[in-house]
């Protein structure tokens, strides 16, 4: 099941966005492709979602699940067989015999609901912001063409200054910054290649 964008219609005009009725299903796209940008470079939905995981076993009793923060956990199967001798403690699963097999490692798989019922404002600002970029950017030409790729510097010249620019399709409103990537890294701690949300 796919995820709700993580802003609305509704927060770009809070922010002084006026989007016209003919351009709602173009706006509802970026709103779209702008939360997929934002949430690959966390790592993890952001939101509150319901996701079954795999996890190869780790050595001791705790086993951290991505996607803080965890709010329930529905099962928990240590390779192929339901498990619930375990306790969801601090976001990790805590398990006395541990998470590994005695003839090496194991897989975990765990169904549990994690992620934040509402939205931060940061997340919520940033996904706007790249929506009005993308917008503003479609505005500018009657054609359309403006969309498909924001313009770079590809020559520049000192002596009576000029300045080349042109689109080239590498980079997008929609291509985060390599701090921007780091920074949501860094707060939400990644994830899981497995991850599948339902």
């Amino acid at each position: 099941m796919a995820l709700d964008p993580l802003a609305a219609v509704a927060d770009l005009e809070a922010r002084g966005l006026t989007v016209e009725a003919s351009e709602t299903a173009l706006v509802e796209t970026y709103l779209d492709v702008a939360s997929t940008a934002v949430r690959e470079a966390a790592g993890v939905p952001i939101s509150q979602t319901t996701s079954t995981i795999t996890l190869e076993g780790e050595e001791g009793q705790r086993l951290t699940l991505p996607g803080l923060p965890v709010v329930s956990v529905a099962s928990v199967e240590l390779d192929g067989e339901p498990l619930t001798d375990w306790r969801l403690r601090t976001g990790r699963l805590w398990r006395a015999a541990g998470w590994t097999a005695c003839d090496g490692p194991s897989e975990v798989e765990v169904t549990y609901t994690h992620g934040m019922a509402v939205v931060p404002a940061d997340i919520v600002d940033l996904v706007c912001r790249m929506v009005a970029a993308a917008l503003k950017s479609a505005r500018a030409e009657e054609d359309g063409t403006g969309i498909a790729a924001d313009r770079v510097v590809t020559s520049e010249r000192l002596g009576d200054w000029a300045v080349t620019y042109a689109s080239d399709g590498r980079l997008t409103e929609m291509d985060l910054p390599q701090h921007w990537r780091e920074r949501l890294a860094a707060r939400f701690g990644g994830g899981v290649s497995s991850l599948r949300s339902r």
